[in-house]
């Protein structure tokens, strides 16, 4: 079998039995990053032995076995990782949460609205907040001296605004 003979027969293999792979996978990783890892650990090895195939068993009988062995496999190598990151996620949990002040909830609201912005004006607030001069700004963006102080105008009233809707 040729490149593209095996190729043809793995993209249809893929496109007719993904539901296998998508259930194996959904049942070893409750991850969705992990659970994409996964999959394509199993298409990598489906691929490596499709020239192997042996059709006097079952298609989905064959992949039901690649799957579940790759899935194993996974599993095995990444459960000492999982447990450390569960444990740490557990600890974390028994921490008490004290109730935000008012400030804070302030800062998070106005860092969340920084982030909607668009680049170059995320780029304005942030140096505008660490109390850079508007000639300082000008010479690190690259823009004049005027254009920082009206663009750094405009978002502040556009912050001011998303403020004073929350309010209302």
């Amino acid at each position: 079998m040729n490149k593209q003979e095996q190729r043809h027969i793995f993209e249809s293999i893929i496109e007719q039995h993904k539901g296998i792979l998508f259930k194996v996978a959904r049942t070893y990783c409750p991850d969705e990053a992990d659970r994409q890892d996964l999959i394509q650990e199993m298409m990598i090895q489906i691929w490596q032995s499709v020239h192997k195939y042996n059709d006097q068993y079952k298609i989905t009988t064959w992949l039901y076995r690649i799957s579940l062995n790759v899935a194993i496999s996974y599993y095995r190598k990444n459960s000492t990782r999982t447990k450390k990151f569960t444990d740490l996620n557990e600890q974390m949990m028994e921490i008490p949460v004290e109730d935000k002040s008012e400030n804070e909830k302030q800062l998070n609201l106005l860092e969340q609205f920084i982030s909607e912005l668009k680049e170059i004006d995320k780029a304005l607030m942030i140096l505008y907040l660490e109390d850079k001069s508007h000639t300082e700004i000008a010479e690190i963006l690259g823009m004049s001296i005027s254009n920082v102080g009206t663009k750094v105008g405009r978002i502040k009233e556009k912050l001011k605004t998303r403020f004073a809707q929350l309010k209302s």
